[in-house]
């Protein structure tokens, strides 16, 4: 009796897992085309030389083609001091200027260390700017807990758009995104 209890919870655990990973899959690989007053780009590695991650580059790609394409007005570029010794959002901006986005239409938030933060910052600076809306840029396993946690702190014009960069380590990704939803 006990080990049919047993195999009926794995089941039902196994199967909202499954589930889950498939909503997070669609989410982030999800882009409704919004325009909103702000890209809001979250962090990632800056390499030992300076040079951006693959992962970071293409976030910021997007955020170039949001731009370019007239979706959003401005880019804020999140992020924290990485262990290799730069802020992120100060990398960040130097590869948009370098790709032709005004330095005026780029936002530096050097304090967004985490996903959470990141959001918190974003939310004020979009009150203090008076912008209503928010597209996020992000890989797509990340998407669905950053829109969750706008949610939760009462900012509900978000939206997200990710980058076509794919690796192996996203199996990973979407796994370790399960857990952080729910914690």
């Amino acid at each position: 009796m006990l080990n049919k209890i047993l195999k009926s919870i794995l089941v039902a655990a196994l199967s909202w897992f499954i589930i889950h990973s498939l909503y997070i899959t669609y989410d982030g690989l999800t882009d409704p085309k919004q325009k909103a007053d702000l890209a809001v780009v979250f962090g990632n590695k800056v390499n030992e030389d300076g040079s951006l991650s693959p992962r970071l580059q293409a976030r910021l790609d997007k955020s170039i083609e949001l731009y370019q394409k007239k979706q959003i007005k401005n880019i804020l570029v999140s992020g924290g001091l990485g262990k290799e010794g730069y802020w992120e959002g100060t990398e960040m901006k130097k590869y948009l200027i370098k790709n032709k986005i005004p330095a005026h239409n780029i936002l530096v938030d050097n304090f967004g260390d985490n996903t959470e933060k990141t959001v918190l910052n974003t939310i004020k600076i979009a009150d203090s700017l008076q912008y209503k809306n928010v597209i996020s840029v992000s890989q797509f396993y990340h998407q669905t807990r950053i829109k969750k946690l706008f949610r939760e702190h009462h900012f509900k014009n978000i939206e997200s758009s990710s980058p076509a960069y794919f690796e192996v380590r996203d199996f990973y990704s979407v796994f370790r995104e399960f857990f952080a939803y729910y914690l």
